[in-house]
């Protein structure tokens, strides 16, 4: 059965077996050996029109050109089995167009596997109906469709859970270069997605360009029209001979080949890796440095070229601490032999997490984009005892943040130099010491706290404080213990978007 998240090449034989059993069979056997070594599902599709078809007024007229071409090659019903046995029996997947009510019992009753249907008639409910009362899956071209009929046609099928596909079509006959209007696969793929999007080519057939950019584009199912040109049987314009069709395939392999990866960031490859390396820079220390230094702007500048075993600018972050572990020459390159290197990136995502929970259960409602401040006095492996979240509101000659605290976390001594504040607890519980005395706040209780008075605050199961204040200046805050204020490190600044933080 077919597979429809795999690359599907359809060979439309259409008329061009010329009512001519024998000839089908050699068109089949002939694009057999064209499809060796190509790792592709491949089907080859047949038409079939009963007689009813045909208005009986009409149906030996030699003036209507199609009914000329397609009561002059049509095969009996005997050898419309022997054709799709001939293609089974190559390793193709069987495929059919029905015209009619009639001919979808035939494709039922020979066993075909694929119903497809025709531009024409993508709006024909009646032949819809009937196969949609069908097992078998369903493919169709929307050439000359409106796109209200596309969408009801969709509908239509999805309501049915048909297993079901749509061709991006042109209906003319050959198709120019300028009127493929490939981008229709990108609007078909974005407007229906989960439904397998396809393109049903009617070009040259000595136009490659098209399939490879219709699998730049997605697209996962493929028709052609094929033939086999003889002295007796010409081929049309659009039909591609086996070797027109065997390098439209090839050129399909190599589409594939060149677009890589789908749905999933690239493999990195070695060769990759070596050729971008010497062009990044390297970190050089920028004075003596010794053992045991934290590193910081001041002690490194970034240059080239690098070494191999050297710490380069790429791998420099806020995220990422690293200490010496041996002493470097000033212009030394700092090897990473010589450094530890703490990860805080984890530490951080695990705080964000906590922090988008913590907002969700207490409701609070914050602007669609907010700076966040993750303060740890003592280093973040210390941020559940020591540390907050402040989060940025609004900072004029007022200010409004909120300050967020997980369970058990406590806040230090310090002072402001210039800052008035005032706490309103929006949920959970606080406790504020100010100047010694402690006051135990409940939800919605407020405490105010004055310029200059030294005052910290804890919680035991958590707390969302709304500070009120006057206006927020960066090193406004004095800490009683000397060992934060020569912390420079203590902050981690992010910013996040609303629907981030409610995820």
């Amino acid at each position: 059965m077919v597979d429809f998240t795999r690359p599907l090449f359809i060979f439309e034989m259409a008329n061009n077996h010329m009512g001519n059993i024998e000839h089908g069979i050699r068109i089949v056997r002939a694009f057999k050996q064209i499809v060796t070594g190509l790792n592709f599902q491949f089907s080859f599709k047949l038409q079939h029109r009963d007689d009813s078809f045909f208005h009986p007024a009409y149906a030996h007229r030699k003036d209507y050109k199609y009914i000329k071409r397609f009561t002059e090659t049509k095969l009996s019903r005997q050898d419309m089995k022997r054709l799709k046995d001939e293609i089974q029996a190559n390793g193709f997947i069987t495929m059919c167009t029905p015209w009619d009510e009639p001919s979808v019992d035939m494709m039922d009753e020979l066993g075909f596997d694929i119903i497809k249907i025709a531009s024409c008639s993508f709006t024909d409910w009646p032949l819809l109906e009937k196969a949609a009362k069908s097992q078998k899956p369903i493919i169709a071209s929307t050439a000359g469709a409106q796109l209200e009929d596309i969408d009801r046609v969709i509908s239509f099928f999805a309501h049915r859970n048909k297993q079901f596909a749509i061709l991006h079509c042109v209906g003319e006959y050959p198709c120019r270069r300028e009127h493929l209007e490939l981008n229709q696969i990108d609007f078909f793929r974005a407007r229906y997605p989960g439904f397998p999007i396809g393109f049903s080519t009617h070009e040259d057939p000595d136009n490659y360009d098209s399939i490879r950019i219709a699998i730049a584009k997605r697209a996962t199912v493929f028709e052609k029209h094929v033939g086999v040109p003889t002295d007796k049987y010409a081929l049309n314009a659009y039909s591609a001979t086996p070797e027109q069709a065997r390098k439209w395939l090839e050129a399909a392999a190599d589409a594939y080949c060149m677009c890589g990866a789908a749905g999933r960031r690239k493999d990195i490859y070695d060769q990759e890796i070596a050729d971008i390396k010497p062009l990044i820079r390297g970190v050089f220390a920028a004075r003596d440095i010794k053992q045991g230094t934290r590193l910081t702007e001041t002690d490194y500048f970034l240059a080239m070229p690098n070494r191999d075993g050297q710490l380069l600018a790429r791998q420099l972050s806020k995220y990422t601490e690293f200490h010496t572990t041996q002493d470097f020459k000033k212009h030394e390159p700092l090897m990473m032999a010589g450094l530890q290197v703490a990860e805080l990136r984890a530490q951080v995502h695990s705080i964000v997490d906590r922090l988008r929970a913590m907002l969700k259960e207490s409701h609070v409602a914050l602007p669609p984009e907010v700076d966040i401040e993750i303060s740890h006095h003592y280093g973040i492996d210390q941020f559940d005892n020591w540390g907050a979240i402040l989060v940025q509101i609004i900072n004029r000659a007022y200010s409004k943040m909120l300050v967020i605290m997980f369970p058990g976390q406590s806040y230090p001594r310090h002072s402001h130099l210039q800052k008035d504040e005032s706490y309103h607890l929006l949920h959970g519980d606080l406790t504020v010491e100010v100047n010694g005395q402690e006051q135990a706040l409940r939800k919605g209780d407020l405490a105010s706290i004055n310029r200059g008075a030294p005052h910290s605050f804890k919680t035991k199961d958590g707390a969302i404080i709304e500070e009120i204040a006057t206006t927020y200046i960066q090193g406004d805050s004095i800490y009683e213990d000397a060992a934060i204020n020569l912390n420079t490190h203590r902050k981690v600044y992010l910013t996040f978007w609303l629907e981030s933080l409610e995820g």
